[in-house]
């Protein structure tokens, strides 16, 4: 295999974890175009790496050849399937439903504990095995935790650790493909079975002290636990605990890594009285890893609830930001930073804008839309009139349902005559655009490039100076200096052999900005030369936090605030993006007659105080509530608090006195006034310049 042919970092890695050196001798089968269907057939568990060789160029132009079709059919299995090893174990067993086992944990080994059929709880927790050496019990604390972790329970990030009593970290989250678990409730007790009607119940606290005594830990009735995968939740309004069935599917599990020697306990839940087991108790697997296994922290991801799992990814420029933070967060499947500790959420914010400022956007969605009928199927597609969109090009634009509600907003390039990029905040809008393409019989294709083009966002007053010093542009495409606000052009660093990349000038800032999609293969050697070319105008690396501020200053709309089930493009505040004008697309109707009789609006607000409102707090004139918050922050430049709120069209004037609710609404109001959007550069200046 001539690993020179293809972007091969991602597959040369994985040959290295699993212990293969010498590439050279990597054997691979070359599929000719003209060869048709080609079948194989694993007779055991194998890994398949599917490799289309083209160059970065091709890649970052938009221009590989033809689609392949891959279809998987799974072998006929009798029994559950567990999920494929994470490393090298030292041990593994089941813990039979019903039953729990006890084992010992040495320092940094990890263990992994898999709901084999779903929907199964499984009580856990450990004691530090020195203490016991001395006789004294010292096991994970709940209320520890939960204080240390800002959160009902820790998980893989920042915010990871299991505490003692003490608050001395014992274990921390490596890997959660649930998310959802309680720390509140005590194991299921015989006393819980009993006065329910189920005397002589066998339940887990007496499994746990049945299976802990060897290790001369004293009984107890009622053991305090964290019950992996049982589904609880505090009701905002009573604040009493509920619970439902499980969100673990089958496989699921939860791994973590052992900070100090320990002895820890694993159940399989009895309990088939109430749905926390599905009403159907079975098996818990469990797994231990030997210490130098390297197992990366991660989440699941699915596209939708339906589809299969991934687990979250480092992005392509990772080998450079672990340096300069640990505080990443999950961004769709790559773990995308939150803030740099060496400048702070304010200096980030200051930098995008009075300097420049680079954030890793590779959680970005992007699609290629390509063939005959590319531009058709866009412009029945999006709201805004593809017709008038020139190669080398780009729009914001939205995609909407029959209803008019924004499915996704994105920005739609345009880098051929048949050739589009979409660049958009979910898969939804794709599957959106296969139905419809598939509906109307159009002759296109769309190719989801996923993780293989990842990019930078390089925004503030000073970018275009720094790109001035690193941008080669051949004279067949715009150069930097030709390229307005939406422009689009074919780059690379320094000179004509330097990495291709593709440049636009587009952000989610309201500032001067623009943003860099390359090769994988190229993505250090970018950011490292727009780091270097950054020094003399103050280059500060941006998180998720300070973007967000920026974002709402600009007032651009989110998903999942702005943007939400049920709301349409005008009242998500995005109705320039909808051209009434064009003849036909998805949502015309509904929006056409909702323009006309609008029932709310988004607008802005300037609050009184520097109290920032939580998403979704009540805005009230009087005693009614009229609106609800979508959006807010405090804002360093106007020196206050302000917020994006859903407002009611009789009270969404400009200088309309209202009130937005906390506590329970009434105890307490945060007076405000209303505004237009953005509340920054309204005529958008900075980002035109």
């Amino acid at each position: 295999m001539n690993f020179s042919k293809f972007d091969s970092a991602e597959l040369a890695g994985w040959i290295s974890t699993n212990g293969g050196r010498d590439f050279d001798a990597i054997a691979a089968h070359v599929v000719a175009v003209s060869s048709g269907v080609l079948v194989l057939k694993a007779e055991r568990p194998v890994d398949l790496w599917l490799i289309c060789q083209s160059t970065s160029q091709d890649l970052v132009c938009g221009s590989l050849g033809g689609p392949a079709s891959v279809r998987h059919k799974p072998a006929v299995v009798s029994g559950p399937v567990l999920p494929p090893l994470l490393g090298e174990t030292r041990d593994e067993f089941t813990v039979s439903r019903g039953t729990g086992l006890a084992y010992e944990l040495k320092k940094g080994e990890i263990v992994q504990i898999i709901d084999v059929e779903g929907q199964q709880c499984s009580d856990f927790t450990a004691f530090r095995s020195d203490a016991l050496m001395a006789g004294e019990e010292w096991m994970i604390d709940s209320t520890a935790t939960r204080s240390m972790v800002r959160r009902a329970y820790p998980g893989p990030g920042l915010f990871d650790k299991f505490y003692d009593r003490e608050m001395r970290p014992m274990l921390n989250v490596v890997q959660d493909t649930c998310g959802r678990h309680d720390t509140f409730g005590l194991a299921c007790t015989a006393r819980g079975y009993e006065e329910r009607g189920y005397p002589g119940h066998v339940n887990c606290s007496d499994n746990m002290s049945e299976v802990l005594d060897p290790y001369g830990i004293a009984r107890r009735s009622a053991w305090p636990a964290i019950n992996f995968f049982w589904n609880t939740w505090i009701d905002p309004d009573d604040h009493t605990i509920q619970t439902a069935e499980s969100y673990s599917r089958p496989g699921d599990y939860v791994a973590m890594r052992a900070m100090e020697d320990l002895v820890c306990v694993s159940t399989a839940c009895p309990d088939d009285i109430d749905p926390i087991n599905g009403w159907n108790p079975t098996d818990v697997h469990v797994r231990i890893y030997r210490p130098d296994q390297p197992i990366r922290r991660a989440v699941a991801y699915r596209e939708k609830e339906d589809a299969p799992m991934t687990t979250s990814q480092n992005s392509a420029f990772h080998e450079r930001l672990s340096v300069l933070t640990q505080h990443f967060a999950p961004a769709r499947n790559l773990w995308a930073p939150v803030s740099y500790p060496a400048f702070g959420t304010l200096g980030e914010y200051w930098a995008c804008r009075e300097a420049v400022a680079i954030q890793d956007m590779s959680g970005l969605r992007k699609y290629d839309i390509v063939g005959p009928d590319a531009m058709k199927l866009m412009q029945l597609a999006t709201t805004r009139n593809v017709e008038k969109l020139a190669v080398w090009r780009a729009s914001y634009t939205l995609m909407c349902d029959d209803s008019g509600t924004v499915i996704d907003d994105g920005t739609l390039l345009r880098l051929g005559p048949d050739l589009f990029r979409w660049c958009c905040g979910a898969e939804e809008s794709a599957r959106a655009l296969e139905a419809l393409a598939h509906e109307l019989g159009l002759q296109v294709r769309i190719h989801d490039v996923r993780e293989s083009l990842p990019n930078l966002a390089l925004q503030g007053p000073k970018s275009r100076d720094l790109l001035r010093k690193i941008v080669f542009t051949q004279p067949q495409v715009p150069a930097l200096d030709q390229l307005k606000w939406f422009g689009v052009t074919m780059s690379r660093l320094r000179d004509r052999e330097g990495a291709p990349f593709l440049l636009s000038r587009t952000g989610y800032t309201g500032e001067l900005g623009y943003e860099i999609f390359c090769s994988k293969s190229d993505a250090i050697e970018i950011w490292d030369a727009v780091m270097a070319a950054g020094e003399d105008f103050g280059i500060v690396p941006m998180g998720s936090a300070a973007l967000e501020i920026v974002r709402i200053e600009a007032g651009l709309a989110a998903r999942n605030a702005e943007i939400a089930p049920g709301i349409d493009a005008f009242e998500a505040g995005l109705g320039f993006a909808v051209d009434l004008a064009k003849k036909s697309f998805t949502g015309r109707r509904a929006l056409e007659r909702n323009a006309r009789d609008p029932r709310r609006l988004l607008k802005g607000l300037l609050i009184d105080s520097d109290d920032v409102p939580a998403h979704g707090a009540p805005v009230y004139a009087g005693e009614r509530q009229v609106g609800i918050v979508t959006s807010a922050t405090r804002s360093p430049t106007l020196e206050r608090a302000i917020a994006m709120a859903r407002i009611a069209v009789e009270q969404a004037g400009n200088g309309t006195y209202l009130e937005i609710g906390q506590l329970d609404g009434r105890m307490k109001r945060l007076g405000a006034s209303v505004s237009d959007t953005p509340f920054m550069d309204p005529q958008r200046p900075r980002a035109r310049a």
